[in-house]
């Protein structure tokens, strides 16, 4: 789970919103929908913002960090927006991240808008994802809502670390590795599963 900085609302949505609004009718509204969840993608780099893998239009939805069910929480709310991935799942297909979470209660939760919540997790070469600290029950209870640690990402992670683990690597080039994997590129993308390459090898760089 990568930290996320929340950006300022895109002002096409700022604008849509002066009038009374509901969630219903943002839903249907395809080109402000596709504003926001534009600026949500940019903003996280193109991760998913619990599982970090790379998002694409067609395979994510906008999720609420907070549930929607509470009513404290106001479901247009650009800082309690996220862009999770997975959106029309195929018969058979693991449940994960935001499909998985469904209405859990966030405070019950490691939230990747909280600073810390990239300490909170540690990564094995295998793939595998715990806990930082064995005690740690609500970074547990995230890995095991948002099924983190199924085998379909285990796999996913493993194969991102893999290359790291190639022996005939010097010293220099798997710390230049390891450095550009970490950069940003040209579009504002991330390398998928960030997180997990810097927890493993950032201490190179």
């Amino acid at each position: 789970m990568k930290h996320i900085q929340k950006q300022a609302a895109p002002q096409a949505f700022i604008d849509w919103k002066s009038r009374p609004r509901t969630y219903d009718r943002f839903k249907k509204t395809a080109p402000i929908k596709q504003v926001v969840k534009a600026a949500l993608m940019q903003e996280q780099g193109y991760l998913c913002c619990y599982c970090e893998r790379r998002l694409t239009d067609s395979d994510s939805h906008i999720e609420h960090f907070k549930p929607q069910k509470d009513p404290t929480v106001d479901p247009l709310d650009f800082n309690n927006l996220l862009c999770s991935c997975q959106k029309d799942l195929d018969q058979g297909e693991p449940r994960h991240c935001g499909n998985s979470k469904g209405s859990y209660d966030a405070n019950l939760l490691v939230s990747p808008l909280d600073s810390t919540c990239e300490a909170r997790f540690m990564f094995t070469a295998d793939g595998y994802v715990q806990t930082a600290i064995e005690t740690d029950a609500i970074a547990q209870t995230t890995i095991d809502v948002l099924q983190l640690d199924i085998p379909k990402l285990r796999a996913l992670r493993s194969s991102a670390i893999a290359p790291f683990l190639t022996p005939d690597l010097s010293d220099d080039e798997l710390r230049q590795f390891v450095k550009g994997y970490l950069a940003k590129d040209a579009s504002g993308q991330h390398s998928e599963f960030w997180t997990t390459i810097r927890a493993l090898f950032g201490g190179l760089v």
